[in-house]
């Protein structure tokens, strides 16, 4: 017997007994005649209507229309309308229980907010422990808000708009509400896709996120040289790798090893644990900036031999944490220095470093090659890292900078010429001695060379080799 006729067997035997019961209980719904040919259609209609008790007509007919929405979208394989899954989301347990019972719609019982989410953090093996500790954030929030035991799917979008209430009311800043708001859509659209819940309330909510221009602060050169002339050898070459070599701290600075650095070519392969679950983004390429150099090589002459990463001390095995990686004691220590240097201390200490080098570039290579140094996007680096600065200003008044006019009249005045078909295109290195093999090594000869006077030493890649 094929399941389709079993589902018919069951369900003429079910509406059989059904109708005695509701012929015995003098009700409505037993002068509703039974369609012919019965189906599945009619067993998910009458596991429907069942607990519905003696009801008014037009009530019956809601119930009948939504069931055969729901029997039609299965058998199409497709999404219920909106509507519908509103109605669903509506429904009390009682109602859902019969519905899923027979197949129309998925088991609630499991899909209580608190045990989803814990459920849910646990089967997350591919994101890093920090971003779950992130997480734990907007959890802690749904659960004060909603109530550990809350059915999801009771939750509609007015609840999640309410929840958006909730957060501007903590006093939050504004990116905060909205990251914490996307995080809640990440939670119940994978409630959804499980079909734990119809329709998922947090879709479509959004906060305005203002960038709070205190927390930018660009950090100028002579700043940081005050800064490093207060620093112990160790932390010289932490602010070094920050604000000249553009690296995050404490993740990519406490990762650096001495054989990532090549001396000769004037390359560094920055490890970036933050982006490593990325395919292609476990490590990038950057200049030996000459601003840099001098700071990594009295690191080299300083460090014990044996040594494997440039930052000595114990700062790696405290900012390595299971929880992944951790300021531990650098922000307050960072704090100490720049009271030495009377200087008062940005909100946003390290992210600063990295952003003023950043705004830096941006102003003498293009953005694309710029953003492929520091391992962001040019959306992201326009949003959060680039600044508009005193230097930009001075240089407009000064009249430094090339007008976009004069820019487009001179290379309409002079078209470039065409190249004949034997001629071999080619880069000119910096030092005018010879061609690039390509672009992005051209880009980083001329990062590594420009400004700082300090020429390319060829050295051994690690300690006493």
């Amino acid at each position: 017997m094929s399941n389709d006729s079993l589902i018919a067997g069951v369900a003429v035997a079910s509406w059989k007994q059904q109708r005695r019961e509701w012929r015995n209980n003098g009700e409505y719904l037993k002068r509703i005649k039974r369609p012919s040919g019965c189906s599945i259609h009619w067993h998910g209609w009458q596991a429907a209507v069942d607990p519905l008790g003696k009801v008014a007509q037009r009530v019956a007919e809601v119930v009948k229309l939504r069931v055969e929405l729901i029997v039609a979208a299965k058998l199409a394989g497709h999404s219920i309308d909106d509507e519908t899954a509103r109605w669903l989301s509506g429904l009390e347990k009682r109602m859902a229980d019969k519905l899923a019972k027979v197949g129309l719609i998925p088991e609630r019982g499991i899909a209580e907010l608190g045990p989803f989410l814990d459920n849910y953090v646990a089967q997350r093996n591919d994101v890093k422990p920090a971003t779950k500790e992130i997480w734990s954030q907007p959890i802690r929030n749904l659960r004060a808000f909603f109530g550990e035991n809350r059915e999801m799917a009771s939750i509609s979008e007015a609840d999640a708009e309410a929840f958006k209430q909730y957060l501007i009311a903590e006093k939050l800043a504004s990116t905060t509400v909205q990251k914490r708001l996307q995080f809640a859509n990440t939670f119940f659209k994978a409630a959804r896709k499980r079909k734990l819940i119809p329709t998922n309330p947090f879709e479509g909510l959004t906060a305005v996120a203002v960038l709070a221009k205190d927390r930018q602060r660009y950090i100028t050169v002579e700043e940081i040289e005050r800064v490093i002339a207060v620093c112990d050898p160790n932390w010289r070459t932490i602010i070094g790798l920050c604000r000249f070599g553009g690296l995050r701290c404490p993740s990519e600075v406490l990762s650096l090893r001495w054989q990532d650095v090549d001396w000769e070519r004037g390359r560094i392969e920055v490890q970036s644990p933050k982006t490593e679950h990325h395919p292609g983004k476990d490590s990038r390429t950057i200049p030996l900036f000459a601003e840099l150099r001098p700071y990594l090589e009295e690191a080299f002459e300083l460090a014990p031999e044996g040594a494997v990463y440039v930052v000595g001390g114990s700062y790696r095995e405290s900012a390595l944490t299971a929880k992944g990686w951790r300021n531990i004691n650098m922000r307050t220590q960072f704090e100490r220095i720049l009271k030495r240097a009377n200087l008062k201390p940005w909100k946003r200490l390290f992210h600063s470093l990295r952003a003023s080098r950043e705004t830096e570039l941006a102003g003498k290579f293009p953005l694309h090659v710029v953003t492929g140094w520091f391992g962001n996007s040019q959306r992201v680096a326009i949003k959060h890292y680039l600044q508009i600065t005193d230097d930009d200003f001075e240089r407009a008044i000064q009249g430094h900078a090339e007008s976009g006019a004069k820019a487009v009249q001179n290379t309409v005045q002079q078209p470039a010429a065409p190249k004949s078909s034997d001629e071999q295109e080619t880069t000119q290195a910096p030092d005018g001695t010879g061609a690039c093999a390509n672009s992005d090594d051209f880009m980083l000869e001329l990062a590594g060379s420009q400004s700082g006077g300090h020429g390319i030493r060829t050295r051994n890649r690690l300690p006493g080799i």
